[in-house]
């Protein structure tokens, strides 16, 4: 069952980036449609629906994500340096080409996530979930010596939800 999941999420990946879809904006008035490059660093989207929405070439860095729901939310080909997602809940989320260096990932779920050719320098993810989550492999191996802690929510382990040895 656990291989099934991860085909069937690689393949709604390649769907994904065969297909691109025009971008969704999220219901902040904060994020705005755009095909190019959109500048949010530093905003606050601390403890906010953002369920299913889309985040495409857009600076992020140093924004405030803590304890919002992005379930199921879209980032893709963005900067999320020192970006703050203490506690979100990101399942059923899709990363590509981000760069999360820096960031707080602490005690967030990332539960069946695609988190496909994104950077995880120097993150901070004690207390994480990815259970099932699909990331490419040199990124498992860089977050599993930081894996520490278990989820305040799931009650899962980190170094166990990727899978470390």
């Amino acid at each position: 069952m656990k291989h099934f999941r991860r085909l069937a999420a690689l393949l709604l990946v390649l769907v994904f980036l065969g297909f691109p879809q025009a971008a969704q904006a999220a219901g902040s008035s904060k994020v705005v449609r755009s095909q190019r490059a959109t500048d949010l660093s530093g905003q606050d989207f601390s403890g906010q629906q953002l369920v299913e929405k889309e985040f495409s070439n857009v600076n992020l860095e140093r924004s405030n994500f803590s304890n919002a729901n992005l379930r199921g939310a879209v980032f893709k080909d963005s900067l999320l340096n020192k970006v703050n997602w203490h506690g979100v809940d990101f399942t059923y989320g899709i990363t590509h080409l981000v760069d999360f260096t820096g960031a707080d990932l602490s005690d967030g779920i990332f539960a069946e996530a695609i988190m496909l050719r994104s950077t995880f320098d120097e993150v901070d993810i004690t207390g994480a979930d990815f259970t099932y989550a699909v990331l490419d492999g040199p990124q498992v191996q860089k977050l599993c010596t930081r894996a520490s802690g278990v989820n305040s929510k799931t009650g899962i382990a980190t170094s166990q939800s990727l899978g470390c040895r």
